[in-house]
């Protein structure tokens, strides 16, 4: 669903919502043309039921994928959140040391969240890590274990700035794992087959008045395919054109170049 996801949202809504919702409509019409409407009517009030088991148990599954997919949208800018906060500690915290390696550390970690705004998101769109981000981290890291701790205080304040930088990498590591989508090939799959039987379970029923029962079918086909729209939009947070963007840590750049 990638392809969908990285594309605009006119052009998903145009494929998901309204070429399914014009083949939906045509069906009831289609049926009708081999099909009497003696015939149709008699499945009423059997199917209706049916349908009534197989809308439930439809809409069961796709709330359920909404709600799944919203939260993890959720989760996906709290942790661009928790980098920035993170970040913004080792900053500070730097300004305890030494002039020479707390400016180093500045200057890494500066680099650092440059790097992951150029590279690391441009890669997520496309479900993968920067190699570059990754050396960039390593670099902070690097900086900052060369820095030789004189007295208690240092060694407390060390201790801090490897804390925060963890959660640094933790929450990097997060949205990475939650930009490759949380949606698996498989809930896809009943997801939209889920949506081809529901509506097409309408093409069973029988009205006297066909285009009735046309713009009925076409309502329930753009419901359906708009929640799944919705799932296929967010379910990779850092792409498409309803994403997470770098806002937090573009926020905080500006912050250290006037702190600078």
């Amino acid at each position: 669903m990638l392809f969908l996801t990285t594309h605009s949202l006119w052009l998903s809504g145009t494929l998901m919502v309204g070429i399914t919702t014009l083949v939906a409509m045509a069906g009831p019409v289609i049926v009708r043309r081999y099909v009497s409407l003696d015939r149709l009517s008699t499945n009423n009030e059997v199917a209706g039921f049916k349908f009534a088991t197989l809308g439930v148990l439809y809409a069961v599954l796709l709330a359920f994928a909404v709600i799944v997919v919203w939260e993890r949208f959720n989760d996906a800018e709290k942790y661009v959140a928790q980098e920035a906060g993170a970040a913004a500690t080792v900053y500070r915290l730097s300004r305890g040391m030494e002039n020479e390696p707390g400016m180093a550390l500045r200057t890494a970690m500066t680099d650092y969240l440059r790097a992951a705004i150029s590279k690391d998101w441009p890669a997520m769109e496309e479900g993968r890590a920067s190699l570059d981000v990754n050396h960039a981290l390593d670099h902070v890291y690097s900086t900052i274990l060369t820095f030789r701790p004189g007295d208690g205080r240092e060694t407390a304040l060390l201790a801090e700035i490897l804390h925060q930088l963890d959660l640094v990498t933790q929450a990097r590591r997060a949205r990475l794992v939650v930009a490759s989508g949380v949606v698996p090939g498989l809930v896809w799959l009943v997801l939209f087959s889920g949506a081809v039987l529901t509506i097409g379970f309408t093409f069973f029923f029988g009205t006297e008045n066909l285009r009735a029962q046309t713009i009925m079918t076409g309502a329930l086909s753009i419901l359906i395919f708009s929640a799944l729209l919705t799932v296929v939009a967010i379910d990779h947070p850092y792409s498409g054109t309803v994403k997470v963007g770098p806002d937090a840590l573009s926020a905080l750049l500006e912050d250290f170049s006037g702190t600078s």
